[in-house]
């Protein structure tokens, strides 16, 4: 398993509350515009990153990670598996300090290099289930 409760505890608590949501969209169906309402609901600031950069729960999208012109904290991806290793290294290059992949969101190599460049990360969980049980 990829994520700890010690390294999902600190992603959740301890670190910082901007949280990059890429592949949110306006589309209330996708579990993306779902799970940014919950880490909403719970003090977290959401930045949707999509190619259509639309604004989502309030919030303006931007189309890229490097689009941002602040910092993130938290890059949680909700993208294909195979699309995800590029957007840890961007989590990397953006300097944020982890990188959460979605439930099904899996990419070994992807996960070793973001830890090897020191940030933390949490694959095939969701943030959504796990804040709650926090307490």
């Amino acid at each position: 398993m990829h994520g700890d409760e010690a390294t999902i505890r600190r992603i959740l608590t301890e670190l910082g509350d901007t949280w990059a949501v890429v592949g949110l969209s306006t589309n209330s169906r996708r579990a993306a515009y779902g799970v940014a309402g919950v880490l909403q609901r719970f003090g977290k600031r959401i930045v949707p990153v999509h190619p259509k950069a639309e604004t989502v729960h309030g919030e303006r999208g931007y189309a890229s990670l490097a689009d941002i012109p602040f910092e993130v904290d938290v890059v949680d991806v909700f993208v294909n598996s195979d699309l995800a290793g590029a957007v840890a290294d961007e989590a990397v290059a953006k300097g944020a300090e982890a990188v959460w992949f979605q439930l099904g969101v899996v990419d070994e190599g992807a996960y070793d290099r973001t830890r090897a460049a020191g940030l933390d990360m949490v694959m095939d969980r969701c943030p959504a289930i796990e804040i709650p049980r926090l307490g």
